[in-house]
């Protein structure tokens, strides 16, 4: 008998365990989800490129790729402020989207055949080439009068020694941690030009401090053709945001978000790229 009231004790306890979780709520704050809701949806971008993904000393972020990743976001069902933006640098690109830090990335992140191989890609939302930031003045607008001139990059960049390989074998090479300090020298008069993705130099010259003392050279010596990423296999992502990125193009809000980042810099941008045509 007492073994019996022991057991009747126990299985009320269990019941009310039970009861206690199924009315409990879940904490996850569904950052992975696609859905939007009540949770949050973090956003891999840059925090060091003007005019593509820059945080401010204020703490918020702006730029053509900010633009673009919240009128994805939106697109997606999430509100201005169930965006969280992540740094993603661009070596931690692959394994941010592999290890789930954040839904997706929209990062100067050029599609490769390499980078396929390991994430999916929605777009391309831009079309950039490697092009030369020079002075407003400067005569440079051909690469073979980068012959003997002082050209600057960052370290481990291949933009500078494509310049060298291709149009210009006698430019000095000078490379440097960051693209800030090459438009610091290219102010001072320290080199001659500045090589990367047109779209990153037209964001430099963009800032205030700049408006009006570069320009770009207008070459095209590559095409990089900006995708968003996202974690391998997800392709119900992948259509949502190539969805959204088609509606961003056909009501004007992409050209609106060109010229606000770019216009500072006469960047002479490329036509919004087809959803899934790469230009090689």
């Amino acid at each position: 008998m007492k073994l019996r009231k022991v057991t009747a004790a126990s299985a009320a306890v269990l019941a009310l365990s039970l009861a206690a979780t199924a009315c409990g709520g879940n904490d996850d704050d569904s950052s992975s989800s696609g859905s939007g809701g009540g949770g949050k949806v973090k956003v891999g971008i840059k925090y060091d490129q003007p005019g593509l993904g820059l945080k401010k000393p204020d703490g918020s972020f702006a730029g053509f790729d900010v633009d673009v990743a919240t009128y994805v976001a939106k697109e997606l069902g999430y509100k201005p402020d169930q965006i969280e933006f992540v740094e993603t640098k661009s070596a931690d690109r692959e394994n941010a989207l592999a290890r789930g830090d954040v839904k997706y990335i929209v990062a100067t992140y050029s599609i490769t055949d390499e980078r396929k191989q390991k994430v999916d890609f929605a777009g391309p939302y831009l079309l950039a080439h490697q092009d030369l930031l020079v002075k407003k003045d400067s005569k440079i607008s051909k690469g073979t009068d980068l012959n003997g001139k002082n050209l600057c990059s960052v370290t481990g960049s291949t933009s500078a020694q494509n310049v060298q390989k291709t149009i210009a074998p006698k430019a000095n090479l000078k490379q440097v941690s960051s693209y800030s300090e090459c438009i610091a020298g290219l102010q001072s008069g320290a080199v001659d030009a500045v090589t990367t993705d047109d779209s990153i130099l037209a964001g430099f010259a963009s800032q205030d401090q700049y408006k009006g003392k570069f320009k770009l050279a207008g070459l095209k010596l590559s095409n990089e053709n900006y995708g968003i990423g996202v974690k391998k296999g997800d392709t119900a992502t992948v259509d949502k945001i190539n969805k959204a990125l088609e509606k961003m193009v056909s009501d004007g809000s992409w050209q609106k978000a060109v010229d606000a980042n770019f216009g500072p810099a006469d960047y002479n941008n490329e036509p919004a790229p087809k959803i899934g045509q790469l230009v090689k």
